[in-house]
């Protein structure tokens, strides 16, 4: 069993609330999403293991059991081009769960009309795998969901 933590504080909503169909009809994977609180933070590490993609606004992080976490920071902020963003961890690092990975303000992805709501993403888990999804207020390291 995989304890994946939130990533972020704020309320966890679900995938069903993210405004963007691929990661809302869990085409992606399955987890939730957190809506952010709106200020400058943290997203931290979901799991232990090795950063395998990291870009600005988006980050996936595989354990040491091959099970990769997705932790999307806000609904097409690829846009950006990374302004807002700052790299906190390198591609190819291995970090530890609850660590900083990037630095970012929701608000501002808010300000410049795009989602800050955060899917958090069970890579290639089979329907049923994620459970104990957490929904309501959530602090950054919290436990967000178990993966089996």
């Amino acid at each position: 069993m995989t304890t994946v933590l939130a990533p972020v504080e704020g309320e966890a909503v679900g995938l069903a609330a993210v405004p963007d169909p691929v990661f809302s009809a869990g085409m992606v994977g399955p987890g939730t999403a957190i809506d952010p609180l709106r200020g400058p933070g943290e997203a931290l590490a979901p799991i232990a293991g090795k950063i395998m993609k990291l870009h600005p606004h988006a980050y996936v992080i595989v354990g040491d059991d091959g099970k990769g976490v997705l932790v999307h920071l806000g609904i097409d902020t690829v846009q950006l081009k990374g302004e807002g963003f700052a790299l906190l961890a390198s591609e190819g690092d291995r970090v530890a769960a609850g660590q900083p990975v990037v630095a970012w303000d929701p608000a501002v992805v808010e300000a410049g009309g795009r989602s800050p709501v955060c899917p958090v993403v069970a890579l290639d888990a089979l329907s049923g795998a994620v459970t104990g999804v957490t929904l309501g207020a959530v602090h950054a390291g919290d436990q967000l969901f178990e993966w089996a």
